[in-house]
């Protein structure tokens, strides 16, 4: 690992950064299906939107972001309030150190504090790193969408997995906004527990 290593939170602070780290995955892959890396006016805006209700997280080493994972809606029906999507992206030399199941773990523990019960990731394929990576932090299959995106010439198929958060109670109270949860006592053992593991 890199020196003085941490996960927290995101902050505005962080939109150029992480943007870097995004635009390749748009403008070299299939991973991302914009077609274009958003300008940093609206990432900006996409960092606001989502922090609101769901963690964002970064990984930060020798005062470099070099990673992110966050959660964010699944679907817009009331019904679909306990379930959410993730995403996670990291910088080119730093896949295949931990830092990516680290993150998904810290995540997952602070969705599992706001009362979320299912996580979800989409997939582009075939894209054998992350499928295998998914499938190791406990997702498994929903289905595929077939033929659903098209970009670079030619048409792509999603995989989507799920995990599992949290038993499904009964009368599920809604989740908690990360404003509500952040400065909890347990919210910082979760930050506190992913940093020790660094």
């Amino acid at each position: 690992m890199s020196a003085n290593p941490r996960i927290r939170l995101i902050t505005m602070d962080d939109a150029s950064a992480t943007l870097d780290i995004y635009r390749p995955y748009v403008e070299n892959t299939i991973i991302s299906f914009e077609y274009e890396a958003p300008d940093l006016q609206e990432w900006q805006t996409r960092i606001k939107t989502i922090t609101a209700e769901y963690p964002w997280l970064v990984y930060e080493a020798n005062n470099q972001v070099i990673g992110y994972a966050y959660g964010c809606k699944h679907r817009y029906r009331t019904a679909y309030s306990w379930a959410t999507e993730c995403s996670i992206y990291l910088s080119e030399n730093f896949h295949g150190k931990g830092i990516a199941r680290i993150l998904y773990e810290t995540l997952f523990d602070l969705m599992r504090l706001q009362g979320y019960v299912n996580v979800y990731a989409g997939i582009t394929v075939p894209n054998p790193k992350s499928e295998h990576f998914h499938q190791s932090v406990g997702f498994y299959d929903v289905g595929y969408y077939r033929n659903i995106g098209y970009k670079f010439g030619a048409w792509h198929d999603t995989r989507w997995m799920q995990l599992h958060l949290a038993d499904k109670p009964a009368n599920p109270p809604m989740p908690k906004p990360m404003k509500e949860v952040q400065d909890t006592e347990a919210f910082k053992a979760i930050l506190d527990k992913a940093n020790s593991r660094l």
